[in-house]
């Protein structure tokens, strides 16, 4: 078998089978194939596609490629949850403790962030003491013991896919649907889920701007998974302004925290009870989507999602207490209101611009090398659909940082205002089953 007649099968927009795309990427992986022809096969796929048997054998291969997680000491069905990313993405925070708090059993393996602001690992570690290095006998005990607790990434989990990642960054290759899903879902399958639910964001603040692209990727993923036996499913939710009110760390942490105690943004809410009652249906604790939904709200009311979620920081190091006396988080040093110039309805958010003022407080990382302060961020004052009265705040920007003067300008980009009410934006779009 010679790399150079697959690239040519491909460009010629013929199906390769199992044999050759594990040909392909086990070459690449091992370096037998050289940069220049895995940038030419990239590019034939970009251009001629996959089918979902291509797609399917591309993602078992990447997954093969490298440790494959063994999470069968772990007792029930364990669902796994993935975001397209977005900006203010509270949802792991949330979800993690809420549905473990009604018997589901959740084994996150969690990386820290680039971009807007940290992952769900940096978010975590807001909390004095909070830890994710642990052995994997102790990581199982962990989710057998309390049904939630978070592990960083293996270092060598689908090194085909960090290899081909980067590859397409400099090659104009990223925006292809059979490259894209296959990344996401390797990482899935290869961490040992058995049934996966997929949040796929569409609009300003995501990675597909439009909702048809979002459908493409989304079914893409759900084939992927249903094809590699495990049970998949999607919802297509909005980004065109951040999820909920906090932008940053620290503050994402405590709007989860109110957001377990029945007092959080309603968008966030929303979308969690959405994403959960489909995990705990996959798990099989529950016959309906409707009573997945009574049981995860009544475990919010009780207060259990809340004790879940203190147990859960307490057992991997970290001060629970924060639940109680969220002034125990990190704190920045400065709150700066950013007012409006206008009074008016709020019309429109540029959702990746906000993210990227919150980067420039020191949020997130531009860099995989960049310092990340966990106190720092944006705190939404008015979103779509709001009245504001000139001088009345848009937002709060939490710095560390006297000379902000960039900052407050994106964020003056980022709003628009209307004389006329506009209606809140569409949260969620459609699942794909």
């Amino acid at each position: 078998m010679r790399m150079v007649d697959l690239i040519e099968k491909k460009r010629d927009g013929l199906e390769l089978t199992k044999e050759e795309i594990g040909f392909v990427i086990k070459g690449y992986t091992e370096g037998s194939i050289p940069d220049y022809q895995m940038s030419a096969f990239a590019m034939a796929v970009y251009f001629k596609n996959m089918t979902d048997e291509e797609r399917a054998a591309l993602t078992l291969a990447m997954v093969e490629s490298g440790d494959q997680i063994n999470l069968s000491g772990i007792k029930g069905i364990k669902v796994d949850k993935h975001s397209t990313g977005g900006v203010g993405d509270t949802t792991t925070l949330v979800l993690a403790p809420l549905v473990a708090s009604v018997g589901v059993p959740v084994a996150k393996m969690s990386g820290r962030g680039l971009g807007h602001t940290g992952g769900t690992i940096d978010k975590l570690e807001s909390v004095r003491g909070f830890s994710v290095e642990m052995s994997s006998n102790k990581f199982i005990e962990l989710v057998n013991n309390n049904k939630v607790a978070v592990v960083g990434q293996s270092g060598n989990l689908t090194p085909a896919d960090k290899k081909l990642y980067a590859l397409r960054d400099v090659t104009a290759t990223v925006n292809s649907i059979p490259l894209i899903a296959s990344s996401i879902m390797s990482k899935k399958i290869a961490s040992g889920a058995d049934a996966i639910v997929l949040d796929v964001k569409t609009g300003a603040g995501a990675f597909m701007k439009e909702l048809r692209q979002a459908e493409e990727l989304a079914k893409a993923m759900v084939d992927i998974g249903n094809n590699l036996g495990r049970n998949t499913i999607a919802i297509i939710s909005d980004m065109s302004q951040p999820l909920g009110f906090a932008i940053g760390n620290a503050l994402e942490v405590k709007e989860a925290i109110e957001t377990l105690k029945g007092n959080g943004p309603q968008d966030l809410l929303e979308l969690c009870i959405a994403l959960g009652s489909h995990m705990v249906v996959l798990a099989g604790q529950s016959n309906t989507l409707d009573e997945a939904k009574q049981l995860l709200e009544n475990a919010i009311k009780s207060g259990k999602a809340l004790e879940t979620f203190k147990t859960f920081l307490s057992a991997q190091g970290g001060d629970s207490s924060v639940v109680d006396d969220v002034s125990k988080l990190p704190t920045a040093k400065y709150k700066i209101d950013v007012l409006a110039k206008q009074s008016g309805y709020i019309s429109n958010i540029i959702a990746d611009k906000i993210g990227v003022a919150a980067m420039i407080l020191g949020a997130g990382r531009a860099t995989k090398d960049s310092n990340i302060d966990l106190a720092v961020g944006i705190e939404l004052r008015k979103k779509i659909g709001d009245y504001v009265e000139e001088g009345e705040a848009l937002v709060t920007l939490h710095s560390n940082k006297e000379n902000i003067g960039d900052c407050i300008n994106r964020v003056y980009e980022s709003y628009t205002t209307s004389t006329e009410k506009i209606n809140n934006p569409t949260l969620i779009y459609k699942e794909i089953r």
